[in-house]
């Protein structure tokens, strides 16, 4: 039998959930991000999704669909971190039959073991490729690509002017490009 929750019981619903597990939650999707800001971005979103469904009816495990949405919520975030990255170090070449097709293998729905694994590989082999780099190139494309500064916030950081950053970017960029050039050959010449 499912209970009917009024209008004012349902506010006292929510504010006693995020109560309970507010602390809890936010600390699971901190471990599962970069920053802060980013924890507490996904946190709200949790929440106004968490009321708009106790409005709609009740829910009957609490606890698990919290989790859940806040694991699909870091889940889309790193997906769309991926895709950005993606775009700027393996652009779509059309002429060229031998561009890395990362996406597919990346950013596929489905989860299987062999799609867990190779995305665990892109990720350690990219950063093996970028402890390769000099510093100066390593950092910025870290800064401007990993934790998303813009370049003027990086310039402010180093001192260094813009065009000089963009330049060691770009550095390093064609680095890893070439680099997991390779690793895509090496996994679809199985």
């Amino acid at each position: 039998m499912t209970t009917v929750i009024m209008p004012q019981d349902k506010d006292s619903h929510i504010i006693q959930t995020i109560a309970s597990y507010g602390k809890s939650l936010l600390g699971f999707i901190r471990k599962r991000v970069k920053s802060d800001a980013d924890a507490e971005d996904i946190l709200q979103d949790v929440w106004y999704q968490f009321s708009n469904v106790v409005n709609a009816g009740p829910i009957e495990q609490t606890s698990a669909w919290l989790y859940r949405v806040a694991k699909n919520r870091i889940v889309d975030k790193h997906k769309k971190r991926t895709e950005t990255l993606l775009d700027d170090m393996l652009p779509v070449d059309e002429d060229d039959d031998e561009a890395p097709d990362f996406r597919a293998i990346l950013l596929t729905e489905t989860t299987t073991p062999e799609t867990e694994y190779l995305r665990n590989l892109f990720w350690e082999q990219l950063f093996i490729a970028l402890d390769e780099l000099p510093e100066t190139q390593r950092q910025v494309f870290i800064w401007q690509e990993l934790e998303d500064k813009p370049f003027e916030e990086i310039a402010k950081l180093t001192g260094e002017n813009v065009n000089t950053l963009v330049s060691r970017k770009r550095y390093a960029v064609l680095h890893l490009r070439k680099r997991l050039k390779q690793l895509y050959k090496e996994i679809t010449e199985y």
